[in-house]
């Protein structure tokens, strides 16, 4: 009969039965043989764990790292090509891995790791390649992950692309587009000696470089646009200040211009009357000298007369000389204030600057001056400009004359007879301009002089030799009249070099 439970219930034989012995001993060893199973469970789940952990702090240090290269090459993509090169193979365990940049749809190997002499020969001789040449060329234009699993048997592989693999010794590949405003600019590539897949997750660390190499193109891009930009302002400023200058000395010379024309017209009146008036005195003192023969004077008289009219002639052609001199100042004066004077036509440069030499040189000749040699170099390109010949001959034989002067100046100083004066004159074919150079190895000009040079009289020259116009006058000539530009290089004791640059929209057809 059964026992009732103490809840009121029945308990059945069954359930009132012992476990024998056995059955206990066979439920012990059940239980430990699940415990190590479980245990090698969690030690594999923690290897694991540990290993992403590591391979994670890994790609965040090389990540780190080819930030850094980005941040100290703005102006270079090199280093960091090379960064992720070296990167890539290590953390994916590749083979080898080759930054390529993507240029009118060639493909041009910028970095790559090495693995033998040979192999990295044939890689450098396998590239550029135009990017159409692969299977997979269409694919990477759209931006899309490529990989080939096996070269050996993947029959779109090229012959070329398959021996190069063989050379190498790698199997499967990995491309990954570098992609600039969904347009592909590169790629990034990674073997493997191994047949195969690659992981998803070396998948995804590949994109992450190639979205850095992306950063590094983009910044150097910016780099050289910022830089570009700079140097067209800093030269657009500098035009800006060479112009402001020219048109304050153009006004100046201008105002000037106006000023001396006149004061040149006022003075010329008088000065005729007395450059006329002695000569004409002195012409008297010879017809004195006549009247005075017959009348009765004694010995000591006479030859004090003969010396007070000798004396009185010789001021009076002192004043005439000296009034000639004042005379020529006058022309000048108003010969540079005057817009221009006779036709502007085309004239031929090179021609132009010959005549001028030779003028010069023998005018020298002609005073005596010393031996100076005289050379040219003119380009055959120079061509013609339309301008005032007379005028422009005029500047340039100022030029000319003055290193004529400086050289010969230079070789009296030095009291060298080895020393050589030399003036050179060189036209130049510069595009939208015509570049004249006239060059003197004389004294050279101070940084003092240098700055008053072109201003009206204003001349270094001893009294009597200059009138302090002729630089003057160059500088009216070229910049005013022909609105070219005139600039100076000098070192003193050395040489002066006189630049003349005349802009060629100033040529017009011949009919």
């Amino acid at each position: 009969m059964a026992r009732q439970s103490r809840t009121g219930g029945k308990t059945s034989a069954a359930e009132t039965r012992k476990a024998s012995p056995a059955e206990g001993r066979k439920s012990t060893k059940t239980k430990r043989r699940i415990q190590p199973t479980a245990n090698r469970t969690k030690r594999l789940t923690i290897s694991n764990l540990t290993k992403e952990l590591r391979e994670a702090r890994e790609q965040q240090a090389a990540t780190a790292e080819i930030l850094k290269v980005i941040a100290s090459s703005p102006n270079d993509v090199q280093p960091v090509f090379e960064a992720i090169a070296e990167h890539s193979k290590r953390l994916i365990d590749g083979l080898s891995t080759a930054v390529l940049r993507l240029r009118d749809d060639v493909l041009h190997l910028m970095a790559y790791t090495r693995t033998s002499v040979s192999a990295d020969a044939a890689l450098e001789t396998f590239y550029p390649q135009p990017l159409s040449a692969f299977n997979w060329g269409e694919p990477i234009r759209k931006g899309e992950i490529v990989r080939v699993l096996d070269t050996e048997d993947d029959a779109a592989v090229p012959p070329a692309a398959k021996e190069l693999a063989r050379l190498r010794g790698w199997r499967s590949l990995l491309l990954v587009p570098l992609l600039r405003d969904q347009k592909t600019i590169g790629m990034i590539s990674v073997t493997r000696v191994q047949p195969g897949s690659f992981p998803s997750h070396y998948v995804e660390l590949l994109k992450t470089f190639a979205d850095q190499a992306v950063i590094a193109i983009s910044n150097v891009a910016l780099f050289n646009e910022v830089q570009e930009r700079t140097r067209e302002l800093s030269q657009s400023l500098d035009d800006l200040r060479a112009a402001q200058d020219r048109l304050v000395q153009t006004e100046k010379l201008a105002s000037l211009g106006q000023l001396t024309a006149g004061i040149a017209h006022e003075i010329k009146n008088p000065l005729n009357f007395v450059n006329n008036f002695s000569a004409l005195s002195a012409e008297l003192t010879d017809e004195l000298n006549d009247t005075l023969k017959v009348a009765a004077l004694t010995d000591k008289t006479r030859e004090e007369v003969g010396d007070l009219t000798r004396l009185l002639k010789e001021n009076l052609q002192k004043i005439v000389q000296h009034g000639r001199r004042a005379d020529s100042i006058v022309k000048n004066m108003l010969l540079h204030s005057r817009e221009g004077s006779g036709e502007r036509r085309a004239t031929d440069i090179n021609a132009l600057v010959e005549d001028s030499l030779n003028l010069a040189y023998h005018g020298v000749r002609a005073e005596k001056a010393g031996s100076i040699a005289l050379t040219h170099d003119l380009d055959p390109d120079a061509g013609a400009l339309d301008l005032y010949p007379q005028e422009m001959s005029r500047a340039l034989l100022n030029l000319i004359s003055n290193g004529f002067y400086a050289a010969a100046k230079r070789k009296v100083e030095a009291g060298d007879v080895a020393f050589e004066p030399v003036v050179s004159a060189a036209t130049r074919n510069r595009g939208k301009t015509v570049e004249i150079r006239i060059r003197d190895n004389g004294i050279g000009i101070p940084q003092e002089v240098k700055e008053k040079m072109f201003n009206p009289f204003f001349t270094t020259k001893p009294t009597g030799e200059g009138t302090g116009l002729g630089l003057s006058m160059t500088h009216d000539i070229i910049v005013k009249q022909h609105g070219g530009r005139i600039d100076v290089e000098t070192k003193p004791g050395e040489f002066t070099e006189f630049i003349i640059t005349l802009p060629r929209p100033l040529v017009r057809s011949q009919e």
